[in-house]
């Protein structure tokens, strides 16, 4: 998992494949859309809008995912993710090949971080993430998650 803000984005690390994502996410304005699935290059990289309540992390599993790299970039409001390294996914429920997606019940080492309006943290597949969780109180918020098709990110 990495962390970063839009404003250094340029001095985060990111994979060039990485870099480029965002900024493309970036250039679609996803703050003046409505929620819902945007192609940025086709179904290599496109974008999930999203605006929703935060809930309470003991309500909410955590994914994962193994075709796509997930680049949570938060919008609006203010949210925590508890994450862990790959491999730390617990108590985990049926693989949705399709969808990309697992669900588990518990992150092994558990950590978390807090975003806030221009912050992105990168999720590189088999990394367990539980998105959405409120900090302190419900909050909406909006925010967008790129979706980068894992095979594209060859060594630099």
């Amino acid at each position: 998992m990495v962390t970063g803000d839009i404003q250094a984005l340029s001095s985060a690390g990111l994979h060039p494949v990485l870099a480029e994502a965002l900024t493309l996410a970036l250039t679609a304005r996803p703050q003046e859309k409505e929620p819902g699935r945007y192609a940025l290059r086709g179904d290599d990289i496109f974008m999930n809008v999203m605006a929703f309540s935060t809930q309470p992390a003991e309500s909410k599993k955590a994914e994962l995912h193994m075709q796509y790299v997930d680049i949570q970039l938060l919008l609006t409001g203010e949210e925590r993710i508890y994450f862990g390294v790959g491999g730390a996914a617990r108590q985990c429920e049926e693989v949705h090949k399709d969808e990309d997606y697992q669900l588990c019940s518990a992150i092994e080492n558990e950590q978390a971080v807090t975003l806030t309006p221009g912050m992105f943290a990168v999720f590189m597949p088999g990394e367990p993430h539980k998105p959405g969780c409120s900090v302190a109180l419900s909050l909406d918020i909006k925010k967008t998650v790129v979706k980068v098709r894992a095979s594209l990110l060859a060594p630099f």
